[in-house]
C-alpha cells in the first residue's frame, strides 16, 4: 500500500509540474498549440511547422522574437480567435510598425491595415502633423502621413508601410494595434508545413503528458494489483498458520 501511495504522490506531483511549463508565471498566457516554450515540451511536433510560434520565458515573462524587430511581450492569446495581444518593451508602438516585417512569418495585424509614410524631417511641420515623439530627436522629426503627400523640403521619406493606424496624440497605449492574427502558413511559403489543429484547441494536451500519464497510471495499476496479492497471501498465511497452532493444541 505504501508503494501505491507512494506512485500516486509521484505521478500527480510530475504531472502539476508539466502543466506549469504551460505559463511562464502568474497571469501569463496559456502556452498552447501551434505555441510552444522555447526549450519544452513541443505539441504535435515536426520539421517546421512550430516555427514563428516559439516563446521565451523572462522574469515569468511570456517573450516573443522578431528578427526584424526584436522582443516583444505577449499579453494574451485568444486561440478561439487565433489572436496574439502583444505589448512594446521599448514602449514605442511605431517604432515596431515600421520595422516590423511579417511578410515571412505566420502571423498579420487583426485588425485592417492602411498605408502610411513616415517623413523624417529636419524642422518641424505645422501642428496640423503631430509628431511622433518616440521616434524624433534633437535635430530631427518624424511623421505619418499620407502616401500621396507632397514632400515637404526639409523632409525625406523613410519608409511607407502598411500599419493599423498613424500616429495620433491621442493614441497612447502602444498595445493598440499590435494585435496579430496567425495562418497555417507564412505568406510567401509555398508550403511551410504549419498545421493548426481545429476542434477543441483549447483543451488541447501534450503527446509527451499524455503518455507519461498513462504510464503512470499503468504503475498504479500493477502496484495497486501486485500490493492487494500480497495482502491476500498474508491472510492466507496467517490463517494456515492459525489451522496449525489449533491442531497442535489438540
Amino acid at each position: 500500500m505504501d508503494a501505491f501511495i507512494f506512485l500516486v504522490l509521484f505521478s500527480s506531483t510530475f504531472l502539476t509540474t508539466e502543466a506549469v511549463k504551460q505559463y511562464c508565471g502568474h497571469g501569463a498566457p496559456k502556452i498552447q498549440f501551434p505555441f510552444h516554450i522555447k526549450g519544452g515540451q513541443l505539441q504535435n511536433s515536426g520539421p517546421d511547422h512550430l516555427a514563428g510560434f516559439e516563446v521565451v520565458c523572462k522574469d515569468n515573462t511570456t517573450i516573443t522574437h522578431f528578427p526584424s524587430y526584436g522582443d516583444l511581450v505577449v499579453r494574451s492569446i485568444s486561440y478561439d480567435d487565433k489572436r496574439l495581444n502583444l505589448l512594446d518593451p521599448k514602449n514605442c508602438v511605431h517604432e515596431v510598425f515600421l520595422n516590423l516585417d511579417l511578410s515571412l512569418t505566420p502571423f498579420r495585424y487583426f485588425y485592417g491595415v492602411k498605408n502610411y509614410t513616415y517623413l523624417n524631417c529636419s524642422s518641424g511641420l505645422p501642428s496640423s502633423f503631430p509628431e511622433v515623439p518616440c521616434l524624433s530627436g534633437s535635430g530631427y522629426h518624424v511623421y505619418t502621413v499620407e502616401p500621396s503627400m507632397a514632400l515637404p523640403d526639409s523632409c525625406r521619406r523613410v519608409k511607407t508601410v502598411a500599419i493599423p493606424f498613424q500616429y495620433s496624440p491621442y493614441v497612447s497605449d502602444n498595445t493598440f494595434g499590435l494585435g496579430l492574427s496567425w495562418d497555417v502558413r507564412p505568406a510567401g511559403s509555398k508550403d511551410s508545413g504549419f498545421k493548426y489543429k481545429t476542434g477543441c484547441s483549447n483543451n488541447v494536451v501534450s503527446d509527451k503528458v499524455l503518455s507519461i500519464s498513462i504510464f503512470f497510471l499503468a504503475m498504479v495499476v500493477i502496484a495497486a494489483i501486485v500490493t492487494m496479492k500480497y495482502n491476500s497471501k498474508k491472510i492466507c498465511f496467517s490463517q494456515d498458520e492459525e489451522k496449525h497452532l489449533i491442531e497442535a493444541q489438540k
